[in-house]
């Protein structure tokens, strides 16, 4: 049994969960907003960032997405996340390597940061219209890129789903719930992400409901 103090919107908290839901581990899902810094939750991570992940027979601490995944699927094998040898599980940590750095600085800071975050944040400043049109551009090259990929793979890093689809549906779902993927444009990667929005793990998060904020209509509907 592990504690998950996550914040719902959040890429990276969104990556354990899915993880945590294949790999069938049950936990306590706690919300944590970061920047509130409870004294609480910054003595267990001093970092003050989201996901944290307590073991809860033993008391470990562990953070970063990455490095809770691993854990994971270290501790709980089945079913593996990261491949079956070297080669694919070099292709999984580079794709999501890819979603965790370039697609989030790319797209879901600029878009999901800047319309979202702010916004539970009580920023006052607003939300930063250059970086929502650099967002609104990224995006389409990094769909691209996917669309690339599932037309050549039956997931993104060969034939077994893996972390890498975990990583991106993260993102992109965390984009969607803005209503700001334009999935018409990329039908190979809408029915990608289609199939990956049927598994149980991922539903947890279709339901996620920001305070103030309406997904589109779409975003739980599993066949769009």
């Amino acid at each position: 049994m592990f504690t998950l103090y996550h914040l719902p919107v959040c890429p990276f908290s969104r990556k354990v969960r899915i993880a945590l839901g294949e790999k069938k581990c049950a936990f306590e899902p706690v919300v944590e907003l970061p920047w509130e810094e409870r004294p609480e939750f910054t003595a267990l991570n001093p970092g003050g960032d989201v996901p944290v992940l307590v073991v809860n027979q033993g008391g470990a601490v562990l953070a970063d997405s990455m490095a809770i995944c691993e854990y994971l699927d270290e501790t709980c094998p089945e079913p593996p996340l990261f491949g079956a040898d070297p080669l694919q599980r070099a292709e999984v940590r580079r794709l999501v390597g890819w979603f965790d750095g370039r697609f989030n600085v790319e797209v879901t800071l600029n878009l999901v940061g800047e319309k979202l975050i702010k916004r539970q944040m009580g920023h006052p400043g607003g939300p930063d219209s250059r970086a929502i049109r650099i967002g609104y551009a990224r995006i389409r090259d990094h769909l691209d890129y996917v669309g690339w990929l599932t037309e050549r793979r039956r997931w993104l890093a060969g034939d077994s789903f893996s972390l890498a689809d975990i990583a991106a549906a993260a993102h992109l779902s965390s984009v969607d719930y803005i209503g700001d993927v334009p999935w018409d444009d990329y039908p190979a990667v809408k029915d990608w992400y289609a199939r990956i929005k049927s598994r149980p793990s991922l539903r947890p998060l279709l339901a996620d409901h920001v305070p103030g904020v309406a997904p589109p209509r779409h975003y739980a509907d599993l066949d769009f």
